[in-house]
This record gives C-alpha cells, structure tokens and sequence, in this order.
C-alpha cells in the first residue's frame, strides 16, 4: 500500500462550514476533510443541526467517518454599541470601560463585566489587539484605561486580556451552556472549548459532559497567555488541543507564538493527544485561487512537526474557493509527507520521558497456524497485565505500541491494524507517528469518527461478531490497498470487552 499514490494522508484537515460551504459538504468530504467545524459564534441551533446532518449523510455516501465539532464561543469579550458607530483614540486618552445599566455616553460600553478580576497595571487591548490600554484603576463595572497607541474602535469590536485570570466557571459563559443543550441533543463526536485558561475549565466541561452522560470529547483550544503557562496540565486534561494563533498572537506576540506550538505538539505527542494547528492557514484563498508561497510553506511547516489536523476557518466557512482549498491543503500535505515522514525529520522528536526504559514484553509465547484462507498469523502475546505492573499503564501502553510500530518496520508492513473500543490504542500508536497507516477497527460509530481526525488513522467501523482482521483485510484487498504477500501488524486485546487492554501483536500475511 503505497499511502501516497493512494491519496492517504496523515495529516488530517478540518473544515469551518458557513455560508460559501453549507451546500458543498460532500465535495469539501471527498476533496479531502476528516472533521466538519461548526462555529458556534455564529448561526442558531437549527442551523447547526442541518449541517451536522447534512455531513453525516454525505459520510456515510462516501463510507468514511467524519469528526463533528461544535466549536463553543467562549467568553469572547466585545465592546458594545458606540456612538456613531466607531471612535479615534489617541495615545495618552483615559477612556472608561462601562458595564452598568447606568453607562454615560462618554463611556465604552462592554458585554461582560471583569471589574473585578483586573488590577492596576494589566494589559487590555481592543479591536483585537490593535489598540493596547492600561488599567489605570476598576470599581463596580467600571474599568478606567490609559490608551497605549492611537487607533480606530468600532461596535463590537473584540477585547483581549491576557494578564487577567478567569474562574473556571467564567470560561463556560450563558450562551455556551445554552449551546451544550446542542450537544447533549446531538451527541457531538468533539466541543473545542475557548479561552482555556487551566486545566480546571477542561475538568469544569467534562463534569457537565458526564452529567448528561456524553461521551464527547474536548479540544482545549490554546489562545490565552495564561494557558500558556499550564500547557502541560492542561494537555494531561484534555482530549485533543488546537494551537488557536490568532487570539494567541495577540496575548503573547507574533514571535513567540511558533514557539509556544512547538511546545503544544511535543506534549500533544508526549500525552498522545492529536494536535490541531489553526488560523490563516490559507487566508489569501478567502479572496483568491492561489495561495501565497508563504501559506503553502506554513502547511509543510506543520506536517514537518507532526501536527494531527491542520485547520481551515473563513477559507471554506465563507470564502470564494472553499472546495478548491481543501484539495489545495490535500496537495500539499501529500507533498510534504512524501518528504518529511519518508525522510523521518523533525516528525521524530519526541520527548524521551514518552518511552519507557524496556520495550521487551514481560511474558512471550508464540503459536502458528493458518486463519481462514488467506492469511497466516504469529502471535506474540506481550502479558499486559505483568506489563503494567511493571512499567505503569501510560508505559506499558506505549511499550506496546512500539513494539508493534518496531515489528512492523522489521517486515515491511502496509498497515497497523488497531483494534480498539475507545481509540486508546490508535491514539498511543499515532503518537509515535509510524511511517504505514493506521487502520483503526472499533465496534462504535461514535470512535470511529473521533478517530478520523488523528494521525495516519483510517477508521473502519466493525462488528463484534466477525474476525476483525479477516474482514478488513478482505476489504482492503478489494480496493486494492492490500495484494498478496503483504504484511500487516495487527495490535488488539485478548479480552475483546476490556477497553485500553491491548496486549497481543499478530503478524498477517496476505496469501
């Protein structure tokens, strides 16, 4: 199976669907999207709900999984109505930050009040980081600023505070939880989760998840200059994390923000979490049909550090050319694949601590014999109980995965194929990013498409009643992914019913 030649990506991409995109979800699926977006700063819920359900009947159309995420707006904080519609500030002005029910028309006012969560001294910057103010002094609604640099304000122009610190419960505003009734109605595979801050807002989301008994998963989206002080602990939370370098460029600096999404994928990959690179990333197609030189290096750039996803927002959400960019991004990602992974790059650099010190299994047997009529088998069972006891869960898990990754590189294998009930076992072997796909067998649809928007991952949903490998493989002979004399690593658990019990590495041979 040559992954390239096939059109296989690794990379995945994500696409923000909107007006331009509503009715070509289908088209922007076969030209190469894993996830849809749904952007929940725009649009109301009947909205959403046609196109989650246009992009489940275009999935199944087209026999893939495809990720829903329902991205929530967070506490996005906006200027209100100003009089005439915009002012000119000027450096030096002291300007007022209003929200009482009394504001004066000499005042700003704003949509949420941070009165008291600011201090003398803090950064606020308005029109999105065009305009930077001082905190001079706050009382009971009222923020008196210092403009830092002149510039034009506008109604609902946004604001950024990067030294201020929000309580958990201040990240889920009124609208996001009216929103979450979105997602407990439809079960939504992901919720990208804004303005994260610690690791206690993911903790915060998942109780309320788990109190309507969802089993969705979270992206915490990395934008605030206070996250990027607990990017750790707040990846460990997690479940997936976008490098979001819009807002994060405005907290921090232009600079520091490829720096700062260095750091984000060696712990995504550290803590086996897919890793989401968004904004810009082909802002000039909004417009026009080409890139520029820069966007497509920008793309190359992110396979090169072994990103999951990259992501695309107002390029198909409402640009001219959203079909056309998304098989642009398909282009360039195999393009870049072809080199970066083959010649294995910077895609290696993995933290050593995500090894463990033996990756030799604790217990060996081996039997041989022949499976159905096309393939034969050599078990090696890896003992995952001594395993663990060993070398810890996180260890023996990752033990696991290396040795199926080592084996299948020792015989030249197409595929890895992981069985899995919750997408443990793809996500630990994605981690460590194989240079074969993944063929990733769940008995969920649910997995199945969580799983589309990991790294070198192909889900295929399964029933539990069947020899899993024998009908995947079948499959994937078919389509011609497979022919005779190949080899295929398969890595699953004894015990079908236990999830994360992977223990066992079959070695197939196409025959």
């Amino acid at each position: 199976m040559n992954p390239h030649a096939s059109g296989f990506k690794k990379t995945k991409i994500i696409a923000t669907i909107g007006p331009a995109s509503e009715e070509k979800i289908e088209q922007l699926l076969a030209a190469g999207v894993n996830g849809v977006r749904l952007n929940f700063s725009h649009g109301a819920h009947s909205w959403h709900k046609d196109i989650l359900t246009k992009a489940r009947i275009a999935a199944k159309k087209l026999d893939r999984s495809v990720a829903i995420i329902q991205d929530l707006q967070g506490p996005k904080i906006r200027l209100g109505t100003l009089p005439n519609g915009s002012i000119e500030l000027k450096a030096g002005q002291k300007i007022q930050l209003c929200h009482t029910k009394n504001c004066q028309p000499s005042q700003f006012p704003i949509q949420f009040d941070f009165s008291a969560l600011v201090k003398k001294g803090d950064s606020i910057f308005l029109r999105d980081g065009m305009v930077k103010t001082k905190v001079i002094s706050s009382n009971k609604g009222v923020v008196t600023v210092e403009v830092q640099n002149s510039g034009k304000v506008s109604s609902n122009h946004g604001l950024n505070l990067p030294d201020t610190v929000f309580d958990s419960k201040s990240i889920i505003t009124t609208k996001d939880l009216k929103d979450l009734e979105f997602t407990y109605q439809n079960d939504v595979d992901y919720i990208a989760l804004s303005f994260v801050q610690t690791a206690n807002d993911i903790y915060h989301v998942k109780k309320l998840l788990a109190a309507h008994k969802r089993d969705t998963k979270v992206i915490a989206k990395i934008e605030t200059k206070v996250a990027t002080t607990n990017l750790e602990s707040i990846i460990m939370a997690t479940d997936a994390v976008m490098i979001a370098r819009g807002d994060l460029a405005i907290e921090t600096s232009n600079e520091d923000v490829p720096l700062i999404g260095r750091e984000i994928i060696k712990f995504a990959r550290l803590y086996k979490k897919p890793v989401i690179m968004a904004t810009q990333m082909l802002e000039s197609m909004i417009s026009s049909p080409q890139p520029t030189r820069a966007e497509v290096a920008d793309i190359a750039s992110a396979v090169n550090l072994g990103v999951s996803c990259v992501m695309l927002s107002g390029e198909t959400a409402m640009g001219e050319y959203p079909v056309q960019t998304v098989e642009l991004m398909k282009r360039v990602i195999l393009k870049s694949e072809s080199y970066f992974v083959q010649n294995r790059l910077e895609i290696d650099l993995i933290p050593d601590k995500s090894l463990p010190s033996s990756v030799l299994p604790v217990e060996y047997t081996q039997e041989v014999g022949l499976v159905e009529r096309f393939i034969t088998q050599s078990r090696k069972t890896l003992g995952r109980a001594a395993l663990s006891a060993k070398l810890g869960d996180e260890a023996a898990q990752t033990s696991v995965s290396l040795a199926a990754i080592t084996l299948a590189q020792q015989v030249g294998a197409k595929i890895i194929l992981a069985e899995t009930l919750t997408g443990s076992t793809a996500l630990a072997i994605s981690a460590l990013r194989p240079p074969m796909p993944i063929i990733i067998a769940s008995p969920s649809e649910k997995v199945c498409n969580q799983m589309a928007i990991v790294w070198g991952g192909k889900p295929f949903l399964v029933s539990k009643k069947h020899h899993i490998s024998a009908g995947i493989i079948k499959k994937l002979v078919v389509k011609k992914s497979l022919e005779k004399s190949d080899w295929v690593v398969q890595a699953f658990g004894k015990n079908h019913n236990v999830a994360g019990g992977t223990d066992t590495i079959r070695l197939i041979e196409v025959v």
